[in-house]
């Protein structure tokens, strides 16, 4: 896996391969080509096929469970009851759209809006992280009139065809906009000079780069734990100097929530809040439903009004009533379980295990970590250049003990670690564990 190949080819199944065995597998794998093509990739060298899922676990057809470190969108755990009922109650009772009053749409709303700072307090509903950032594109273009935006070299955003122009990570199949500027993620790891204000710096570069090329400036994207860059974290507030640039140059922040929001960092509810800045729009994704197709953009009421006084709006599927009970039901399983203080806690114990990890192995070169989210980094021993292949045969031996993973970064070498929030020391020590028995053997 090379930087052009995309984020799409990082830990793929490999058809021609020939590494699954199994004839069952191997008939799936032929019925989904027939009907898919080969667009849509499947992970691990050799695919898995479950059948049910509960809280951290998934089982595959026979029977076998396989600890979950990866998936986050079923953000408070796979099939958790709660939600179940609130989803199996509601679609027994009524499941339509916004264009009719409800109780059920309205209250979530208020609530979702709550868990925002007062200045952000008009929500649209929608069906996809990928259609929230879209409309986010639209509300900040309407109101600062500009068509330029900045995203960091290895962002994912969604794949939408205006969503793709703001995504790299797809690779150059899927070509960036002309009106996009790229930026370095700000990579702690590598970087001598403190990260915001080198970020800051390239920020201001590549807005004055748009001037000149006679873009006007809309607004400035980015996942606020830069995930699919390599997950950067600290120090909290290095955001803080990009974002005023931002705002001096007449443009918009926009914090992508789908990855770091809804208490996954430990430090509150949103990614953004540890860097003590206020965005001007918001978007979330599908864990604010536990994988139902509900997400979402908060933002503030001049850029709303900016918005519907030329524009109004309508999502058949965005904010429907089955999807926001199974919304609300998960803001209920946060508050009951304590999911953000379990995130705190049981992060702190999962950074610790890790950096344990990096001690005994030449190969990690970097840990980091907030909350429930951490990146294992594997690097050639003595050096700081990215080790793929290690990246790759730790995903697929750890897929061989039962403990799911992927990788991020442009070079594919780190380790995505991010399980549902119901995550314990216990599941972590697993995790741990069998990541040092695959380094200790290779």
């Amino acid at each position: 896996m090379t930087h052009a190949d995309g984020m799409l080819a990082l830990n793929a199944f490999n058809p021609q391969s020939g590494s699954t065995t199994a004839p069952a597998t191997r008939a799936l794998i032929e019925r989904r080509r027939n009907t898919f093509g080969d667009g849509v990739p499947l992970f691990y060298r050799d695919p898995v096929h479950f059948v049910s899922a509960s809280g951290v676990w998934l089982r595959d057809q026979d029977g076998l469970e396989y600890l979950d470190a990866y998936n986050n969108v079923p953000s408070v755990g796979h099939c958790h009851p709660h939600v179940v009922e609130a989803v199996s109650r509601q679609v027994a009772t009524l499941n339509t759209h916004t264009r009719y009053l409800s109780d059920v749409v309205t209250s979530y709303a208020e609530r979702l809006i709550d868990t925002f700072p007062r200045e952000l307090s008009k929500v649209l509903f929608t069906s996809s992280g990928t259609e929230s950032v879209d409309l986010a594109m639209r509300l900040a273009r309407l109101y600062t009139g500009g068509s330029g935006f900045i995203v960091t070299r290895f962002a994912y955003h969604g794949h939408s065809t205006a969503v793709a122009e703001i995504t790299p990570a797809f690779g150059p199949g899927v070509p960036i906009g002309i009106n996009v500027q790229l930026v370095d993620a700000p990579d702690g790891y590598r970087q001598d000079e403190p990260v915001g204000v080198k970020f800051a710096q390239d920020v201001a570069t590549a807005i004055a780069d748009m001037e000149r090329r006679g873009i006007k400036f809309a607004g400035l994207i980015v996942d606020t734990v830069f995930s699919s860059d390599g997950l950067f974290v600290d120090p909290p507030g290095f955001l803080m100097e990009a974002v005023a640039t931002v705002k001096r140059a007449g443009g918009v922040f926009v914090a992508d929530e789908v990855q770091p929001g809804f208490g996954r960092t430990g430090e509150g509810m949103w990614g953004f809040e540890r860097h003590g800045i206020l965005p001007d729009i918001v978007v979330m994704g599908k864990p604010m439903g536990n994988g139902m197709p509900i997400a979402a953009v908060v933002t503030t009421a001049d850029i709303m009004q900016a918005f519907t006084d030329r524009s109004g709006y309508f999502n058949t599927f965005g904010g429907n009533t089955v999807c926001c009970a199974a919304a609300s039901a998960v803001l209920d399983v946060i508050e009951s379980e304590g999911l953000i203080s379990n995130a705190k806690k049981t992060g702190a114990y999962l950074k610790r295990g890790l950096q344990q990890l990096k001690a005994r192995h030449q190969s990690v070169g970097d840990i980091r970590a907030i909350g429930l989210y951490a990146a294992v980094e594997f690097v050639r021993p003595g050096s700081k250049h990215g080790d793929t292949g290690m990246a790759l045969d730790v995903v697929n031996e750890l897929r061989q003990r039962r403990v799911l993973i992927s990788t991020c970064g442009p070079d594919g070498n780190i380790l995505k670690i991010r399980p549902p929030l119901q995550f314990s020391s216990d599941h972590c020590d697993i995790l741990i564990a069998a990541i040092d028995d695959v380094l200790r053997i290779r």
